[in-house]
């Protein structure tokens, strides 16, 4: 996007994001790239599988935790200089820290970015006040808390992924297990393997406890194999590789998310068709029947033909809007609130 770099050049940012398969890594080094000066902080005090399950499910029982990890930052950022605080997600960031921040920093511009939905982590409604600009990838959650609608991106590398190579795996599915997913990918599979296809499935699990958890007190996990679930997160070179070997991506989403998921715009990054239970996605400028398939997740019907059929390349300046910095554009410099709101 034109003007990236003039704008974050001398730019001094405070990011917050838990840790999510590198991704606030990549974020970083792209506005480090653009010239910004970016201190990170992981929005949780550990990144043990043990911390992430017990804020997911028994917050309180953590709070003095959290609380202490807060008060350390606001005493070590408390001197230097902030044109930003950038809080990506607000799973953990507590009121108290965001109140003092503000008073301690009145000239820093705080913005609010979430790709999961408020119904699947209700914490950030109680810290959307603090924020100078708020936006969120999930179009509900966006009308209902009349915040700026933003979709998701994908990162460089999936540009350009396609190769003549000859494909490994006709269908891919890559995701966190929850809800109806492995029931979902299941019948999928099966249905490749009878048509002669190749499927991949890995299912990721954020720790053991998450999963007990869940295994006796959520009724869609009774039919997760633990034996299929992986308790460590793919690597981007792991994931890109991949994507390359790959033909087709399935994406089966939360079915009380009606957000697009990171993996339909890797998708489209990479230049692969997908098969997605997402109906939002006629909604959006690349949709087109070459290269997407819907399905009802209550009804799973394919086609053989969608796998034998050629991509079509989408049109280059929407397909930018897609990008990391096309992202960082919104985020940071113009919503551009007329445009997104169209699709919503």
């Amino acid at each position: 996007m034109d003007g990236l770099k003039e704008f974050f050049s001398g730019k001094n940012i405070l990011f917050f994001s838990v840790q999510t398969f590198n991704l606030e890594k990549q974020i970083k080094e792209k506005l480090e790239n653009l010239g910004a000066s970016v201190v990170y902080f992981d929005e949780r005090p550990s990144n043990s599988n043990f911390t992430k399950g017990i804020i997911r499910l028994k917050r309180s029982f953590y709070q003095k935790k959290i609380n202490k990890y807060y008060q350390n930052i606001l005493n070590e950022t408390s001197k230097q200089h902030f044109d930003f605080m950038f809080v990506n997600r607000g799973e953990v960031i507590t009121s108290f820290f965001l109140e003092n921040f503000k008073k301690s920093h009145p000239t820093c511009f705080l913005v609010f970015y979430t790709w999961d939905s408020f119904s699947n982590h209700v914490h950030p409604t109680s810290i959307l006040k603090f924020f100078d600009r708020k936006l969120s990838f999930d179009p509900e959650d966006s009308k209902k808390y009349n915040i700026n609608f933003r979709p998701l991106f994908f990162l460089d590398s999936f540009k350009n992924l396609a190769t003549n190579s000859p494909i490994k795996i006709d269908l891919l599915f890559l995701g966190t297990a929850h809800s109806d997913r492995y029931k979902i990918s299941t019948i999928i599979k099966k249905w490749c393997n009878n048509n002669g296809l190749s499927c991949y499935c890995y299912y990721f699990m954020h720790g053991r406890l998450v999963y007990f958890y869940k295994k006796i007190f959520d009724k869609t996990f009774n039919e997760f194999r633990y034996k299929y679930l992986s308790f460590k997160a793919l690597l981007l070179p792991e994931i890109l590789e991949l994507y390359k070997n790959s033909d087709v991506i399935l994406d089966v989403n939360h079915p009380n998310q009606k957000g697009l998921t990171m993996r339909t715009f890797e998708a489209l990054g990479a230049g692969k068709k997908l098969i997605t239970t997402n109906q939002e996605i006629k909604k959006f400028p690349f949709f087109n029947e070459n290269n997407v398939y819907l399905i009802n997740r209550k009804h799973i019907k394919l086609d053989y033909t969608f796998f034998n059929s050629p991509y079509i390349n989408p049109d280059e300046k929407m397909y930018n809007r897609f990008t990391m910095e096309g992202w960082l554009y919104n985020i940071f410099i113009d919503p551009e609130a007329d445009y997104w709101n169209k699709i919503i």
